[in-house]
């Protein structure tokens, strides 16, 4: 343990972005490790929107098998999404789902309540009898078509001193497309989602937020015209956060294949839209990083990109992707990324920290390999991809939630 270690041992162990970390947590592998290579401990990540398919559908992920997975990606708290059966839209059916929560967490997950009953966007769910025991609100995988409705449920949410966290899309511009309306959609025959279904929604969002000041967040933004509205609605004081996910930050719809992996809601937009996203980050616009980690079975993303299911996996690649692309070369600074990864997501939500940490061989490279991940689901884009940053142990209330066995 930490006190039995040499002097020189623990000064490579770097604790400078996680000064309260107590080193009597850490097991004797973790030092054994520090000997050959410097450490470095963060502390536990928080994800805003991750999808864990339970209850309602266990063949994707399950409330173990999805924390786990966090776990193994440096995150001590996430909050899922209620696209679930049964949706959560009233207090018994959101027990469903804590108690799974309760019996299988291997980390806090926090859930989201749905806004409106069945997430039809149709009528409001029962808010009040919800609010004790979700994270926020949302309607996720779906935007809210109604300005009425929407008008009022972010007056009921504001009055419950909740977030409303919106999936903005105008399902009349979507068109039947799967991917970015880009060069590639273009030139490979595909039907494409205009960049105006997002923006046009958040446009929307943003009057109504700034009418009833509800505090307001935008889930996984991914075009330049978003950033601006948001950048200008933040200037004239509406209370608006957003996210983006890290494969909108280093990956554009060059990089598509035709295959399923690289399918997702919203879709890899143009090489602009990620220089806005970039820069969006770096002035503080975009508030934080969430993965949207979206687990599927092997047979719904196997139909390329014209038939898979939306959605790919990111809890386990987040922070390696980030450190990689974007830390290594220069882009953004490790400070930044880790404020968009801890404390500004459990600052906007209200989640604390509690004892919570993680330890990373930033320099140790690995190659991602989709069946040796813990999360049910295999589908990413950064398949067979070198990656910096490798997690040996994450710890979560003082108990060690996930360590690797192969330093």
């Amino acid at each position: 343990m930490a006190k039995t270690c040499s002097k020189g041992t623990l000064q490579n162990i770097n604790t400078a972005f996680c000064g309260g970390a107590d080193l009597s947590l850490l097991p004797d592998s973790v030092f054994a490790a520090a000997e050959r290579s410097s450490l470095t401990v963060f502390p536990g990540f928080c994800d805003v929107h991750v999808h864990f398919r339970e209850p309602g559908f266990s063949y994707k992920e399950t409330i173990r098998t999805g924390s786990l997975a966090a776990a193994h990606g440096g995150y001590t708290s996430v909050c899922t999404m209620p696209n679930l059966d049964p949706v959560p839209d009233c207090a018994a059916h959101l027990q469903q789902e804590l108690d799974l929560i309760r019996s299988d967490a291997a980390i806090d997950v926090l859930p989201y309540g749905a806004l409106t009953v069945g997430e039809r966007g149709e009528a409001l769910s029962d808010l009040e009898a919800l609010a004790p025991n979700v994270v926020a609100f949302s309607d996720d995988g779906r935007g809210v078509q109604n300005d009425d409705l929407m008008r009022e449920g972010m007056r009921r949410v504001k009055a419950l001193g909740k977030i409303f966290a919106a999936h903005c899309e105008v399902n009349d511009l979507l068109r039947g497309g799967y991917i970015h309306d880009g060069h590639y959609a273009k030139t490979h025959g595909h039907k494409g989602i205009c960049s105006e279904s997002e923006w046009k929604m958040i446009e929307r969002d943003l009057r109504l937020a700034d009418e009833t000041g509800c505090p307001y967040h935008v889930c996984h933004i991914s075009t330049k015209e978003s950033v601006q509205l948001i950048r200008e609605a933040k200037q004239s004081g509406v209370d608006v956060t957003c996210e983006t996910g890290p494969h909108y930050l280093v990956l554009c719809d060059d990089d598509l294949q035709e295959d399923g992996r690289y399918k997702m809601n919203p879709p890899l937009r143009s090489s602009s839209d990620r220089e806005a996203l970039l820069e969006g980050l770096l002035d503080g616009t975009i508030d934080m990083i969430a993965t949207d980690h979206a687990p599927h079975s092997a047979e719904e993303k196997a139909k390329g990109l014209s038939g898979s299911a939306f959605g790919i996996i990111g809890l386990e690649t987040a922070f390696p992707v980030l450190y990689t692309y974007l830390v290594k070369p220069g882009l953004v600074s490790l400070e930044c990324i880790l404020e968009k990864l801890t404390s500004a997501p459990r600052k906007r939500f209200s989640i604390p920290a509690k004892e919570s940490f993680s330890v990373w061989a930033l320099d140790e490279a690995w190659t991602v390999a989709p069946q040796a991940m813990l999360s049910k689901g295999k589908a990413t884009p950064f398949s067979g991809q070198a990656l910096f940053g490798k997690c040996l142990l994450t710890v979560h209330g003082g108990k060690t939630v996930y360590q690797s066995h192969s330093n």
